[in-house]
């Protein structure tokens, strides 16, 4: 296996991790922003005020974007599988 073949490798499955992570970590990004600015206009500092509507958004996104991340994972899966007889040799 040369050392071309295992960069490339390694950029395919960083690429396919930045994807599959990117829905629920965008989500609860820009929820905490939200609440965050909310806090600061209210003056409210609870920590559940936080935490309950990031995790209530990231389980939306996961839920509305959950078969797309799989699709993909599966997907990557199968191509790495299928390239193994030409990674070995």
């Amino acid at each position: 296996m040369s050392p071309e073949a295992v960069i490339s490798l390694i950029q395919q499955a960083l690429e396919t991790l930045v994807l599959v992570s990117a829905p629920p970590l965008l989500t609860a990004l820009v929820v905490g922003l939200l609440v965050s600015v909310f806090q600061a206009a209210t003056q409210i500092n609870e920590m559940t005020l936080s935490f309950i509507p990031k995790l209530l958004a990231v389980f939306v996104a996961l839920v509305l974007a959950g078969s797309w991340m799989l699709s993909t994972m599966v997907d990557f899966t199968q191509r790495l599988y299928g390239a193994i007889p030409q990674l070995a040799s």
